[in-house]
C-alpha cells in the first residue's frame, strides 16, 4: 500500500495538469472563435441570406396610377376630371410561402458552412498547437543530446590524453554534434514559423506566447468505428448543408409550380368629378369610388413555367449525387484517419520501448568505453538510434491526436 500512495497521487497530478493544459487550448479556440476573419466572412454571410427570407416572402408591392383628363368627359353627374388606381397584386395560393421557405433553407446552409468552416479552424488550431508542442519538445530533446554528446567529446579527450583512444574518435563526436546543432538551428526556426500560423488563426499578434505542457495529453476516439461513421452522416456540417440545399430546390419547385398558375389583382378607383350646371340630379358633381375591382393574370406562355421546374428538379438530382459522393467521400477519409491513430497507438508503445532499451544500451557502452577500448562507433550509434527513438515517440503522440482532432473535425465539433 505504501507504494501505491505515490503513484496514484503522481497519477492525479497527471490528471490536473492534463485538464489545466487542455483548458488553456479551450481557450485558444475561443479567441479564434471571436477573433478569426474566415469566421466573421462566413458569418456574415449567413446573416446576409437571413435577409432574403422577409424579401421574397413579401407580397409586390401595389401600383398607383393617376390620370388628368386635358379634355374632361362629360356624364349625366358631372365632368371627369381626374381618376386615381390603386392595385394590389396577389400570387398563388402558398407562392410566398414556398419562396420564404426556400430562401430559409438556403440560409440554414450558408450556415452549416459556416459551422463547418469552424470547424475546420478549430481543427487546424489544434493541429498547430500539437506541431508547436512538438517543436518544444524536440529543441529540448536535441538540446539533451548535444550536452550527452559533449560528456562523450570530453571522455574521449581523457581517453586521448591517456593513450587510451585515437583523435578519431573525438573528431567523430565533433561531427555528430555539428550536425545535431544544424538540426537545432532548423527546429529553432520552425517554431518561430509554427508560432507566427497559430497566432495568424486566433488572429492576434504573430509573437504571443503559445503555452504548451510539459507532458502532451493523448486523446481518444471514443466510439468504435461503425458508430463514428454512423454518427459522421449524421452530424457532419457539409452533409447537413447539402440536406437544407435539398430541401430549398424541393421549395424551388413548389415555387416554380405555382408560378405557373394564376394571380389575382384587387384594386380601387376614384374618379374626381365636377359639378352639371344642367343637371338636377341628387348626386350631381358627386366624386366617383369603385371598390374594389378584380383582375386575373393568366399564365399562357407555358415553356417558362416547365423550364423552371425542371432546373429545380435537376438541381435537387444533382444535390442528392452530391451527398452520395460526399458521404463515400467522408467514408475512406475516416478510415484513413482511423489507420493513423491506430498508427501513432502502435509507434508511442514501440517508440518508447525502444528508448528505454537504447538508454540501457548506451548507458553499458558509455561505462564500457570509459573502461576499455570499445569501439565508440557503436557508442555513437546507439546514441543516434535513442536520439530518434525519444523524437519519434513524440511525433506519434501528434500524429494521433491529430487524427482524433480531424474525426471530431468530421463530426462537426
Amino acid at each position: 500500500m505504501k507504494n501505491i500512495k505515490p503513484i496514484l497521487s503522481l497519477f492525479l497530478i497527471l490528471l490536473i495538469q492534463f485538464a489545466q493544459a487542455q483548458e488553456v487550448l479551450n481557450d485558444y479556440l475561443k479567441i479564434a472563435a471571436t477573433n478569426n476573419p474566415e469566421l466573421k466572412a462566413m458569418f456574415s454571410d449567413y446573416m446576409a441570406a437571413m435577409e432574403r427570407v422577409p424579401q421574397v416572402g413579401t407580397l409586390p408591392d401595389p401600383s398607383f396610377a393617376f390620370g388628368y383628363f386635358i379634355q374632361p368627359v362629360e356624364t349625366r353627374l358631372g365632368p371627369q376630371k381626374a381618376t386615381f388606381n390603386l392595385t394590389q397584386s396577389f400570387p398563388w395560393f402558398g407562392s410566398l410561402g414556398a419562396k420564404k421557405d426556400m430562401a430559409s433553407e438556403m440560409a440554414k446552409a450558408k450556415y452549416e458552412a459556416f459551422e463547418n468552416s469552424k470547424s475546420n479552424i478549430f481543427f487546424e488550431i489544434k493541429t498547430a498547437y500539437y506541431n508547436y508542442y512538438f517543436i518544444e519538445k524536440a529543441i529540448e530533446i536535441t538540446k539533451k543530446n548535444i550536452e550527452i554528446l559533449e560528456v562523450f567529446k570530453r571522455l574521449s579527450l581523457v581517453k586521448i590524453e591517456t593513450g587510451n583512444a585515437s583523435i578519431i574518435d573525438e573528431l567523430r563526436v565533433e561531427m555528430e554534434i555539428n550536425d545535431l546543432e544544424n538540426q537545432l538551428a532548423l527546429f529553432l526556426d520552425s517554431k518561430d514559423v509554427l508560432q507566427v500560423s497559430f497566432n495568424n488563426l486566433l488572429n492576434r499578434d504573430e509573437y504571443d506566447e503559445i503555452i504548451v505542457p510539459e507532458v502532451l495529453w493523448q486523446n481518444e476516439i471514443p466510439l468504435n468505428q461503425l458508430a463514428t461513421l454512423n454518427t459522421i452522416y449524421a452530424s457532419n456540417h457539409q452533409l447537413k448543408s447539402i440536406d437544407h440545399k435539398l430541401n430549398a430546390f424541393i421549395n424551388q419547385e413548389t415555387a416554380a409550380k405555382k408560378e405557373g398558375l394564376p394571380k389575382f389583382n384587387i384594386g380601387l378607383n376614384y374618379t374626381i368629378v365636377g359639378e352639371n350646371s344642367m343637371s338636377t340630379a341628387s348626386d350631381n358633381g358627386k366624386d366617383a369610388f369603385v371598390f374594389p375591382f378584380v383582375g386575373v393574370t393568366i399564365p399562357i406562355y407555358r415553356k417558362k413555367y416547365k423550364a423552371l421546374i425542371a432546373e429545380a428538379q435537376y438541381l435537387q438530382e444533382a444535390e442528392t449525387a452530391r451527398k452520395e459522393d460526399k458521404k463515400n467521400t467522408l467514408s475512406t477519409i475516416y478510415k484513413s484517419t482511423y489507420k493513423d491513430f491506430n498508427d501513432g497507438n502502435r509507434r508511442i508503445i514501440l517508440n518508447q520501448k525502444q528508448a528505454a532499451i537504447a538508454k540501457k544500451v548506451l548507458d553499458i557502452l558509455i561505462t564500457s568505453y570509459s573502461t576499455n577500448s570499445t569501439d565508440f562507433e557503436e557508442v555513437l550509434r546507439i546514441e543516434r538510434q535513442l536520439l530518434k527513438y525519444e523524437l519519434e515517440h513524440q511525433k506519434a503522440i501528434i500524429d494521433k491526436n491529430v487524427a482524433v482532432a480531424f474525426v471530431n473535425y468530421l463530426l462537426g465539433n
